[in-house]
């Protein structure tokens, strides 16, 4: 009991400051973390997925000490996990990026040590990372939230009264209960419970749902226009168009101005009101296959390892529930309307050094457009403490029609201007 105890206040001490780690969360002339968020790929229901398959042989990804600046505990975190990271300590603790980091009239300073509270961090992050290490007869995933549950001070005192214990069930053969022949109370057979489909079978009854393997085959592009709704109430106009296997074009319009990002099978790029850039490395992997127009249709190449678990309610429906194991060693959760055969829902987890990320998009509103089924509207929910929720629906859906290919190439950097 006593080592119980001594493990516990461990754990809390472990994550009492952990959302205040000292890390810029990004360059110092990047907008915050919410709005770059708000227009990524997941808030637009494509997300960018947890995991690069091996067929794509993405390049190694550089680390947070070799891009950013005073990076002191979380070394060897790659880039691409830093503001997921910094989110979900966000989320844990109840609280927001200017807790522990500086904001000087609007411009953000994260890489400076002002605040105390950051080397508090530190030595908090220290502890969840011994705690690791511990095991704890093997449960490894002992993060923030473990003992925050959203809120900045981890409740350590139950709170009294507490809740009543449910009454027992009753004992046909106890006290006060009727004799049995035999000395035994009669027990019900109990009822088998009815077979899981197959991960196949589910796979197979999805591609009828969405028109079919050759509709589905038939499907080379498809360009859909929309709104994107914050968790906000903020309102934003998107397009988007794609090619198969893997061209594509997004354009958002925002009260900052368009923000374009696009790959023409080569190059990937962004374009907004600073210019423009190209993708490379991991970014680039990253980028390609977020933008493939088959991520939510042909699951089964997805995973290595599937198995169907047992069933559930999204809602009203019953559904089944798959876990999946990416190329590249990620984890998934899918499910699957038992009726329908469609997938509902979509859950990613990204596991870093300090826990375990979830990502999670719920599919509504299927539609059929020239015979294949589209979700026309993607509640996406992620632990980003200034838009946890967004939805993207689509107001018009076309595909196989001709689409522009000069959409997909970088335009030219915009011509700089100085003194003569």
């Amino acid at each position: 009991m006593k080592l119980n105890i001594l493990r516990l206040i461990v754990v809390v001490l472990a994550c009492a400051s952990a959302v205040l780690v000292i890390t810029n969360a990004r360059a110092q002339k990047s907008p915050p973390a919410g709005n770059e968020l708000a227009l990524s790929f997941s808030t637009l229901g494509m997300a960018v997925p947890a995991q690069t398959p091996a067929a794509s042989a993405a390049p190694q990804e550089k680390t947070v000490e070799q891009t950013r600046k005073n990076i002191k505990v979380l070394t060897g975190l790659p880039d691409s996990q830093l503001i997921p990271v910094m989110n979900f300590f966000a989320a844990s603790m109840g609280r927001r990026c200017n807790f522990c980091h500086v904001n000087n009239n609007g411009q953000w300073d994260y890489p400076a040590d002002t605040k105390p509270e950051k080397n508090t961090a530190r030595e908090m992050i220290k502890m969840v990372f011994d705690l690791h290490k511990l095991k704890f007869d093997g449960a490894t995933d002992i993060s923030c939230y473990t003992c925050h549950r959203g809120r900045n001070q981890p409740v350590s005192v139950p709170p009294l009264p507490l809740p009543q214990p449910s009454p027992p069930p009753s004992n046909p053969g106890g006290p006060g209960a009727a004799a049995t022949p035999g000395g035994a109370a009669p027990q019900a057979s109990p009822s088998p419970r009815p077979a899981l489909p197959s991960a196949d079978d589910i796979f197979n009854k999805n591609i009828v749902a969405l028109g079919g393997q050759q509709a589905i085959d038939k499907l080379k592009s498809r360009a859909a226009k929309g709104t994107l709704v914050q968790a906000n109430g903020n309102t934003l106009q998107f397009e988007i168009y794609q090619v198969a296997p893997d061209r594509f074009y997004q354009i958002v319009t925002t009260p900052q101005g368009a923000i374009e990002r696009g790959f023409n099978g080569t190059v990937g790029w962004e374009k907004n009101a600073r210019g423009v850039r190209e993708f490379t490395g991991f970014e680039l992997a990253q980028l390609k296959d977020a933008s493939n127009l088959f991520r939510q249709i042909r699951l089964k190449a997805q995973f290595t390892r599937t198995r169907v678990v047992g069933k559930d309610k999204i809602g009203d429906r019953d559904v089944y529930v798959m876990v999946a194991t990416t190329t590249d060693n990620k984890r998934e959760r899918l499910f699957f309307d038992v009726e329908t055969g469609l997938m509902l829902r979509r859950i990613a987890y990204t596991t870093t050094m300090i826990g375990v990320i979830p990502d999670q998009v719920d599919f509504e509103d299927y539609r059929e457009v020239d015979v294949v089924k589209f979700p026309f509207t993607a509640r996406i929910s992620v632990t980003e403490p200034g838009n946890p929720v967004s939805t993207r629906k689509f107001a018009e859906i076309k595909v196989n029609a001709a689409v522009d290919e000069s959409k997909f190439n970088m335009p030219p950097a915009p011509a700089k201007t100085g003194s003569p």
